[in-house]
């Protein structure tokens, strides 16, 4: 090999090493980027702790639902990104306020008392009827004027909120669902879309979304739409309703 040739194929080599090098700062860049947005929105630096409260399983003695199990998987990996620890709570045994630690709460009201806390505290426009007699409107969201009924494994919705108490609380995400498939489908939608939700709500934005999740009972938890942003009629008070008007 000549001296000419020699000298190009050090450049080329030296050149390839240099963009390797460039290429990979501006990646790992990126993802450093990435992660410190990902800990923002979830309120979740590095080497800080969480809450995973969870519901009972409905006729168990303190199991906790299957589908609730597999929704905290999907927490899990987030908290791991993120660089956190996480503690699983019962939503029966809690006794704590909220602000201190991201939390993260799953299930209805029947079943975890910290969701029906949280939806009497944080989201006064919203209503669920508990009634244990069968009917069409049993376990139906009442929003503001508005309802949404259930319909086993057709059409559930549920509620995903991202609530925070002032400027330097640490936020609490709720995951209330008619049943506990359509929580688990709304932990899922806020893993996938949570750089999307930061954007048009900011990271540290608080927001209600209504989701409904469609043909569970062939697609699981996979199939989900956006009903409506119903932040504003959720966190407005209703106005007290008469005997007759209840009824």
């Amino acid at each position: 090999m000549d001296e000419d040739a020699l000298t190009l194929l050090t450049a080329v080599a030296v050149a390839a090493l240099a963009a390797f090098v460039v290429g990979w700062a501006v990646r790992a860049r990126l993802t450093a980027r990435a992660r410190r947005r990902q800990q923002r929105f979830f309120g979740l630096p590095d080497n800080s702790e969480c809450l995973l409260v969870v519901s009972r399983d409905t006729g168990t003695d303190g199991a906790v639902a299957r589908n609730d199990v597999f929704a905290l998987l999907e927490l899990a990996a987030v908290v791991k990104n993120c660089g956190a620890k996480a503690e699983v709570v019962s939503g029966e045994s809690t006794r704590q306020g909220f602000g201190e630690r991201t939390e993260f709460c799953l299930g209805g009201p029947m079943s975890n008392r910290r969701m029906a806390a949280h939806l009497h505290s944080l989201l006064p426009g919203v209503r669920v009827n508990t009634d244990s007699e069968p009917g069409p409107d049993r376990g139906a969201f009442t929003v503001g004027s508005e309802r949404y009924r259930l319909e086993n494994g057709s059409v559930e919705h549920v509620l995903l909120a991202r609530l925070t108490a002032g400027e330097e609380g640490r936020p609490v995400f709720l995951a209330c669902g008619q049943r506990s498939i359509a929580g688990q489908a709304a932990v899922r939608y806020l893993a996938r879309h949570h750089v999307r939700l930061a954007r048009k709500h900011g990271s540290g934005g608080s927001f209600v979304l209504l989701l409904r999740v469609v043909n569970s009972q062939a697609y699981g938890p996979d199939v989900v739409e956006l009903v409506a942003d119903v932040t504003r009629s959720a966190t407005t008070a209703r106005p007290k309703l008469t005997t007759s008007e209840e009824n």
